[in-house]
């Protein structure tokens, strides 16, 4: 007989668990007691538990991975929610155990107890409190299943303080049967035949490219099936990098920020086959104009994302690489040699750039990381950073550009780069972040430093809240409400001049990276990009922060303004 934290243990150990990302507390001490002096098995310990689980969604993005996360009850669990969140609009499998309070004391406001079955099931794939010791190791073999299977999610597993301690057998399932839970693990030959068949009539046919690709690992199989047919392709944000970035026949991302190309070519085509995306409002613009002139083919792995946004013609219910490989059976070249030579044209005509902007700008920082790094591990936070890296990365595979593309989580950069290099050792990993983003994690420094992580941290700091200012800039007059931060209460809060007389910014992200033992290096000028990166490189066991100062009135172009067909770009302004 043992203990449920012992049972806890060897589900680790069973489901192959090498690093768990977990801070401690009253109802999950004696799990973390149970750890104590465990081989093979990594207990990271970062400083705050939404790091906690954006560090463990890094890692499972960049591993293809289960991420597993241990809290304690009340805050610690509500302190998951947003990377929940986060992990379930972009299909992350975690599973996160949280402590409880003992089952008698449930319902009763005991101290630091709350219901997080109940705040996380809308924003988790599966949320379960264990209610018996019997149960506790099928609910386990069942929440790894569960995260890894069928459309990738996290998993809530709480598990209350009697349940911890009480004895029973020492046991772990081999196999899982859940009623009523079965993914699709096939792909549907007469759908398949009919979207070929609706192909080869097509003069005007386009991929369009989702996350879905990515997850799937079907990157490979994806760039072959675009070769073969002589399709061209456009991508999602959580799309990029489904084929190789300087493809020929790849003309960038779609959507509100997308290329001149990407959102020109789905107005215009007449067969739109869609692969592993939901279709939101951020790729769609106005949906009654979105290819409306084009039949739509939808392939996906969760039945509930096909048609729910958009109606389509053909739904194939699969996981993408399953769906392409059959695709390539069944497929033939197609004769569209002027379609193609039409999309390239608009690529050419109409390229993003920020070539008009003198001194510092994000494209030569990230142009630099292209040109200098092979096959890093890139992440980003939320916002114009975000925005310029999925424009400007050269990316060559999957799971190397790792974003909050669902949620839009700002705070998720820095940690999910943490996890990212800890799955990744030999890998270099890079996050861009904005000034506002970097902060909202800032006490990770400590995580990195102790874990001696050679991390390289991109900070882009215009003072400002970029994206945000951006549209108080193009459609609210430029009145810059909450966004400056370098705002003091003596400044004038009606200011509509970047940089007239401001204070100096806080805080001085350089010093704030030796106080952590960290290392930090502030750029100005394109003649400084190589050194800045070289300091960076030269120290092997400790992060560098390089902070580059950019024009406050830098923004993201192109752009749709929201509710507007993406036909109607604004190249610049």
């Amino acid at each position: 007989m043992v203990k449920g934290t012992e049972i806890i243990v060897r589900a680790l150990k069973e489901e192959k668990v090498e690093t768990l990302f977990a801070y401690p507390g009253g109802q999950a001490v004696d799990i973390f007691d149970a750890l104590y002096g465990v081989e093979g098995i990594d207990v990271v310990l970062p400083r705050h538990e939404q790091a906690l689980i954006h560090a463990a969604d890094g890692y499972a993005r960049s591993t293809g991975k289960v991420g597993v996360c241990l809290v304690t009850s009340g805050p610690g669990a509500t302190n998951l929610v947003t990377g929940l969140a986060t992990a379930n609009y972009d299909s992350v499998p975690l599973v996160c155990i949280t402590g409880q309070v003992p089952l008698g004391l449930m319902g009763n406001d005991a101290f630091q107890e709350v219901d997080i079955v109940g705040i996380t099931n809308s924003v988790s794939k599966y949320a379960v409190t264990v209610r018996t010791r019997e149960e506790l190791p099928r609910i386990l073999k069942e929440a790894f299943y569960i995260a890894r299977s069928g459309r990738p999610g996290p998993v809530v597993v709480d598990v209350p303080k009697d349940i911890q301690q009480a004895l029973g057998e020492d046991c772990y399932p081999e196999g899982v049967s859940i009623r009523g839970y079965k993914p699709n693990e096939s792909v549907h030959v007469g759908q398949v035949k009919k979207a070929v068949s609706l192909l080869k009539k097509s003069k005007r046919p386009l991929f369009l490219v989702g996350g879905g690709v990515n997850i799937s690992g079907a990157n490979d199989a994806m760039r072959r099936l675009a070769e073969f047919v002589g399709v061209p392709v456009i991508t999602t944000i959580m799309g990029k990098g489904a084929i190789p970035s300087s493809h020929d026949l790849y003309l960038g991302n779609i959507g509100i920020h997308g290329s001149y190309a990407a959102n020109h070519a789905v107005s215009e085509c007449d067969v739109l086959f869609s692969i592993g995306t939901r279709f939101n409002d951020r790729i769609t613009g106005k949906i009654s104009e979105f290819a409306k002139d084009a039949k739509i083919i939808h392939v996906d792995v969760d039945p509930a994302s096909i048609s729910k946004n958009i109606v389509v013609d053909i739904p194939i219910v699969a996981d993408a690489r399953l769906a392409i490989e059959k695709f390539l059976e069944y497929a033939s070249p197609l004769k569209v040699e002027k379609w193609v030579e039409q999309t390239r044209e608009w690529k050419e005509q109409y390229p993003i750039h920020m070539k008009q902007q003198e001194g510092l700008t994000p494209e030569k920082i990230i142009r630099y990381i292209n040109e200098n790094f092979s096959h890093p591990i890139i992440t980003t936070d939320v916002g114009q950073n975000q925005l310029w890296a999925t424009q400007y990365l050269e990316l060559e595979g999957n799971r190397q550009f790792l974003t909050s593309g669902g949620l839009g989580t700002m705070g998720y950069g820095f940690p999910a780069a943490i996890g990212a290099k800890l799955g990744n050792p030999d890998r270099q990993v890079i996050a861009i972040s904005g000034d506002g983003g970097m902060q909202m994690n800032i006490q990770e420094l400590a995580t990195a430093v102790a874990l001696e992580l050679p991390l390289i941290l991109v900070v882009l700091n215009n003072g400002y809240l970029g994206n945000v200012r951006q549209w108080q800039e193009i459609f609210y007059g430029k009145r810059y409400s909450s966004t400056c931060l370098k705002y003091r209460r003596s400044c004038d809060r009606k200011c509509a001049s970047p940089d007239r007389c401001c204070p100096p910014y806080n805080p001085d992200f350089v010093k704030l990276a030796e106080s952590y033992d960290a290392c930090g290096i502030r750029i100005a000028r394109e003649e400084e990009i190589g050194e800045a990166f070289a300091y960076a490189l030269s120290h092997k066991h400790a992060p560098t922060i390089i902070e580059c100062i950019i024009a406050p009135d830098l923004n993201v172009f192109p752009m749709v303004p929201t509710g507007k067909p993406l036909s109607e770009c604004i190249m610049d302004c």
